[in-house]
């Protein structure tokens, strides 16, 4: 998953036809490193369909509020530089969540391109 530091790589990505799950953390959040260990297996099995991305919250505040990014981790999905469809919820992500997220991420994108 590449670390993404700024806005403009941000922009340039999220421009993409691939559909990108943009992937918003922070290394003081308890929930981010519990997603830590699972999320290599996950991305490695999507990612003939979908582009992960990182970014810090703390690194990109005005990206971030311009996003509306007030919890984390969260999960946004953006292609054609457009977002498609966003996880964010109070509660800890559970592998299992996320993949069912990236499986409807997959069928709106999709319909999109139909």
């Amino acid at each position: 998953m590449e670390q993404v530091k700024t806005d403009q790589r941000f922009k340039e990505i999220v421009a993409d036809d691939k559909p990108t799950v943009a992937v918003f953390k922070t290394t003081w959040c308890k929930d981010c490193h519990f997603i830590d260990p699972f999320m290599p297996q996950v991305e490695a099995a999507y990612e003939d369909r979908l582009r992960f991305i990182h970014i810090d919250r703390d690194d990109l505040p005005d990206l971030c509020s311009e996003l509306n990014i007030l919890g984390i981790p969260s999960f946004i999905v953006f292609r054609n530089g457009q977002e498609l469809v966003r996880f964010v919820s109070k509660l800890r992500k559970t592998r299992e969540e996320i993949e069912q997220f990236l499986d409807r991420a997959l069928e709106v994108s999709g319909a999109v391109s139909s």
